[in-house]
């Protein structure tokens, strides 16, 4: 199972300490979503034992600024993800096959309806079920983030929409273990399996696409042979 984060300078806590600490939680991986950090992601890895992916995570004010970061920014990173949070974004990331994940689709003024959903599950543009507003507020925005992480469960189910879990930790501290976003899930209405399930996919997402920017690989399912010129 991975975690995606938020690795210095986009959190406070550095790639390598991230890793570090996720291993000792029992992660495989780490997902590094940083726009502007550049670790050393084969020394984090063999640090720490386990899988560390360049990713990067594009927050833009619209879907213009969006599509030209995406377009940039697609082939240096093994996952890319569009962060959403207004309709335009959260439609703009669920049409756009190069986008790997439609990360906090429910922040701020975003929604998801049925449409969004099944375009998602189209295209294969996983979801992001993001448990970090459940696990770090409380009061109203606490309940309201659950209601809307249940508003999500159903639409995802509904569309047999892929989709991803995270706790959306900015600091190493903010990591939780898989057993305890097992338990949040479960208060959600998620059954345990789906969670890990959610969790398992983002080191899916970047085993897909290590292999697809391989030389090997020309088109899905098509592959260039040893013989090949």
């Amino acid at each position: 199972m991975y975690e995606a984060v938020h690795a210095h300078p986009d959190g406070s806590a550095t790639a390598a300490r991230f890793a570090a600490t996720a291993a000792r939680m029992g992660y495989d991986g780490v997902v590094i979503r940083a726009r502007d950090a550049a670790p050393d992601y084969a020394a984090v890895r063999e640090a720490s034992g386990i899988d560390a992916v360049d990713a990067v995570e594009v927050v833009a004010s619209d879907p213009e600024r969006a599509s030209g970061a995406v377009g940039g920014l697609r082939p240096d990173h093994t996952l890319l993800s569009v962060r959403g949070g207004t309709d335009r974004l959260n439609r703009f990331a669920v049409e756009h096959e190069r986008v790997d994940v439609l990360t906090r689709p429910m922040a701020g003024d975003g929604d998801v309806n049925h449409v969004l959903a099944n375009c998602a599950a189209e295209n294969g543009v996983r979801i992001e079920f993001d448990f970090g507003p459940v696990l770090r507020s409380t009061g109203g925005e606490r309940v309201r983030a659950l209601r809307d992480l249940r508003k999500l469960r159903e639409l995802v189910a509904d569309a047999d929409a892929p989709f991803v879990v995270s706790a959306n930790p900015a600091s190493h501290l903010e990591l939780r273990a898989p057993r305890e976003l097992v338990a949040v899930g479960e208060a959600v209405g998620f059954d345990p399996e789906t969670v890990r399930a959610g969790l398992r996919e983002w080191g899916a997402l970047a085993e897909r696409n290590r292999h697809r920017r391989s030389e090997s690989f020309v088109e899905p399912g098509v592959e260039r042979g040893r013989h090949d010129g």
